[in-house]
């Protein structure tokens, strides 16, 4: 896949904000993407400093394994919240090399928009990316919220200083919510949709859970390659 290089990866930690509070200016909140056939999840496991990073790419709407990558990386950034991306994306990038298979939509386990410079992973991935990407993380980074209904596909607004950063989604009846915000090229009704839609039986999206048993060597990526 081919991707944009906005940035050095090799930047201090006030360098980094000041990259965030640069390139959250270039996040598209619309939809710009057609017709959905595939998806992509992402996720990260470490020890020390060594990143094992996973790409899966899922059939839509049906959700079967097409495709997927396992990238075993040493890392620099340090762990620091807030700037996760840096830390994470370089990892992920190498993965993203090895797919044969494009995905049209990328579900990020991390934060979008629902973050203090308004730049999580799913927008500094969906800039670099230039494609579009979800948002959707298990905890909240900030922000208030009501309360969902208990049914699944109930869901609050996220706010954030009254601007609208996210939303608090039920993704299955009687479970605790899970975070979906605007990464890049998508609205967030439309992020909000495409994450339900990648939900069958469990809280988390298909696509998470696949990139998560990957990365955290439960399972192996089939040999596509």
């Amino acid at each position: 896949m081919q991707y944009r290089q906005l940035h050095s990866w090799d930047v201090s930690p006030e360098e980094a904000r000041n990259i965030q509070n640069s390139l959250c200016q270039l996040v598209t909140r619309t939809d710009e993407f057609g017709h959905v056939q595939t998806v992509a999840g992402v996720d990260l496991g470490f020890k020390k400093n060594l990143a094992r990073a996973s790409v899966v790419v899922l059939r839509f709407p049906g959700l079967e394994f097409i495709d997927g990558a396992i990238v075993e990386s040493s890392v620099r950034f340090p762990y620091i919240p807030g700037l996760l991306s840096f830390r994470e994306i370089p990892p992920l990038l190498k993965a993203f090399d090895q797919l044969k298979t494009e995905p049209d939509i990328v579900i990020a386990d991390g934060q979008g928009l629902a973050h203090p410079r308004r730049l999580g992973l799913a927008c500094h991935l969906g800039l670099i990316l230039d494609k579009p990407v979800i948002g959707c993380a298990k905890s909240r980074l900030l922000g208030e919220h009501g309360e969902p209904d208990r049914e699944k596909g109930s869901y609050e607004y996220l706010f954030d200083k009254g601007e609208v950063i996210g939303a608090a989604v039920r993704t299955r009846r009687d479970t605790s919510v899970i975070y979906v915000s605007i990464g890049h090229r998508i609205s967030l009704e439309s992020a909000i949709g495409l994450t339900l839609r990648c939900c069958k039986t469990f809280r988390l999206p298909e696509t998470t859970r696949y990139a998560h048993k990957a990365a955290s060597e439960k399972i192996e990526i089939p040999n596509q390659h």
